[in-house]
């Protein structure tokens, strides 16, 4: 009989990838028996014209929509519920989310709400969601969330200022249209932070206790692509072939991450999110090498093939401290060039804040899957280190 801890699953959407991708948007919404659509995006996104191209891409294809665009960084649950009044009150039959993980995730919780009739909050943790969402197509605007092939939706509880993971294979999208044109809207900051949440996603991914050999194809080469755009693509963002490849490394991070699950950063992160409203991607990068220092002697082999992913010779170095503390230089030395190598202190966090902090990430879903099992206290000190 087969041990069930050795069997793993890989799940992914129907994706197109590549220049002129989000131009198919009326073509698979037909194909899905759209009726109505309602779109789901932001006001960011509306202002650089994004919004108007994709209905009038609807509008040729002779297809009704609404738009929704009440969508902060951070989704809010409040916002889903809104969402999914209007998904109820226009009569629409399927969903397409344009933009980064903010109207992704968005888009996933209406649909949930849509089909399930109950509060969003009600889906927290894994394989919740009992009734498959509406079709769901995604156009993502940032190299990094990966939302758009992921069967995770994070959205802020806004009761307990803390991030809740839902995490179901029905919030799986039907279709990713994967564009890296939509990419070239981001500046240099947003390029750079989206693409440190697309290389902890790779980390995370790989050094998981629920990877698999599928997984790790795609962490690894998600590292080498990503650590070797990102500081060309943000020295020259309209550069079409930086933004395919760090678009590239985004996906297959998000295959990684979506099916080997995540860990401690993510954890921590969340909780960052949820309690003081922070950017993700920045949060996930100040708080990288304190985690790798803390996990690295329960994946040691792991932790020195990503460090090969990054370009770095271990050759003649045989003592794993010494390992350990050139893969976290060379991170510093990633972050400190993409100008992503702020402190906590430096975006607010106080030392008053780490109690609460750490609660909220110690019962955070990521946590099962990171190789080290931290308890509270070893949460509370990777906060201070990176304060």
């Amino acid at each position: 009989m087969v041990s069930e801890l050795n069997l793993r699953k890989f799940v992914a959407p129907e994706f197109i990838f590549g220049e002129g991708a989000r131009l198919l948007a009326g073509r698979y919404a037909k194909n899905l028996a759209a009726k109505k659509i309602l779109i789901v995006t932001d006001e960011g996104i509306k202002k650089v014209g994004l919004v108007d191209e994709l209905c009038d891409i609807f509008t040729e294809e002779g297809l009704e929509y609404e738009i929704y665009s009440n969508v902060t960084p951070n989704p809010r649950d409040t916002q889903v519920m809104e969402g999914a009044d209007v998904y109820s009150s226009e009569e629409c039959n399927i969903i397409v989310a344009l933009g980064g993980g903010s109207p992704i995730d968005c888009a996933k919780g209406i649909g949930i709400v849509s089909s399930n009739q109950r509060h969003i909050l009600d889906f927290e943790g894994v394989d919740q969601v009992a009734v498959p969402s509406p079709p769901l197509i995604c156009i993502p605007t940032t190299a990094g969330t990966s939302a758009d092939v992921s069967q995770f939706a994070i959205i802020l509880d806004t009761i307990r200022n803390v991030k809740i993971a839902i995490i179901s294979k029905t919030t799986v999208p039907d279709a990713a249209l994967i564009d890296p044109a939509t990419t070239v809207t981001m500046d240099q900051s947003l390029t750079a932070n989206t693409g440190f949440d697309a290389l902890v996603h790779s980390f995370e991914a790989y050094v998981s206790n629920a990877s698999s050999h599928i997984t790790d194809l795609h962490a690894l080469d998600s590292i080498k692509l990503i650590s070797s755009h990102i500081i060309p693509t943000t020295h020259d963002l309209a550069n079409m072939g930086l933004r395919n490849k760090m678009m590239l490394g985004s996906l297959e991070a998000g295959l990684a991450f979506s099916n080997a699950s995540l860990g401690l950063v993510h954890a921590m992160a969340h909780s960052l999110g949820g309690l003081l409203d922070l950017a993700h991607g920045e949060c996930n990068a100040i708080l990288l090498e304190h985690i790798i220092d803390f996990n690295f002697e329960s994946e040691p082999e792991k932790y020195i093939n990503i460090g090969k992913a990054l370009g770095l010779n271990f050759e003649g170095t045989n003592n794993l401290t010494e390992k350990k503390n050139m893969l976290i230089n060379e991170i510093k030395n990633l972050k400190k060039a993409a100008n992503v190598d702020n402190t906590l202190e430096d975006l607010g966090v106080k030392d008053e804040n780490i109690p609460t902090l750490a609660q909220s990430a110690i019962n955070d879903s990521c946590i099962v899957t990171n190789p080290r099992r931290p308890n509270i206290k070893d949460i509370e000190e990777i906060y201070r280190n990176a304060l």
